[in-house]
């Protein structure tokens, strides 16, 4: 059990990129982690709790939930940073790959966001950040997005109800979202013209993003926000 001021944070998608560069900034700042992915490590650090498991599972969500509440006592910030983005014409998805996007974007979403939020009322408030495109505002020829759009788009809006709905009670809600970011996702890509998309002329790195949420998780009068870190895409090009 924890110490008394001792935060803890919950993050999917954990295992690279992104999600691991948020494990250890929280783990930095002192903050006790439940960290999980499908091909996550095992972990010798008493305070980063590791579980495997596919967050399109509601079965995942039980698990991870009740194992943070066992080993930690509580959750303070939930980051629902997992992510599938699949690019095609939108002709040519598939029943499949429609089922892999949204189970991961939407239904991953759905189930660890309530078990968490109810465990956030049961102490002094909480806060949920999602992981979302700059794609879902603004449309892009050269990224093939019908299903990215529609499902980040679907928890932009969600962002902002959460944020509504339990504002009296002491949960913020907001979002991150994203441009192209330098992780192992585009490697074998050109990066040049990866970086020629942003207004300003170069792909995001993980240390933006993870500023970002930082900056959420410290901002007591930001709720409802979703926040372009996406090199000026979300303004236009």
């Amino acid at each position: 059990m924890n110490p008394p001021g001792t935060k803890v944070a919950l993050i999917t998608g954990a295992s690279q990129g992104i999600g691991a560069g948020l494990v250890d900034a929280y783990r930095k700042l002192g903050h006790k982690v439940v960290a999980t992915s499908r091909t996550i490590a095992p972990s010798d650090d008493p305070d980063l709790l590791t579980l495997r498991g596919d967050i399109a599972d509601p079965a995942t969500a039980e698990r991870l939930t009740a194992a943070a509440m066992e080993r930690f006592g509580r959750i303070d910030t939930l980051v629902n940073n997992a992510g599938l983005f699949i690019s095609k014409p939108f002709t040519e998805y598939t029943q499949e790959d429609y089922a892999a996007v949204v189970g991961v974007n939407l239904t991953g979403f759905f189930r660890i966001t309530q078990l968490a939020v109810e465990r956030m009322l049961h102490q002094d408030g909480g806060h949920v950040v999602q992981i979302t495109t700059s794609l879902a505002d603004v449309a892009s020829s050269a990224e093939l997005s019908v299903l990215a759009s529609l499902t980040k788009g679907g928890l932009q809006s969600a962002t902002r109800s959460l944020a509504v709905e339990y504002a009296a009670r002491g949960i913020r809600s907001n979002a991150v979202s994203l441009g192209i970011i330098r992780t192992s996702l585009h490697e074998g890509e050109d990066h040049e013209d990866l970086a020629r998309r942003h207004p300003l002329g170069r792909m995001g790195e993980v240390a933006d993003v993870v500023e970002a949420v930082l900056y959420l998780d410290n901002a007591p009068f930001v709720t409802g926000a979703i926040l372009h870190v996406d090199g000026g895409r979300g303004a236009g090009r």
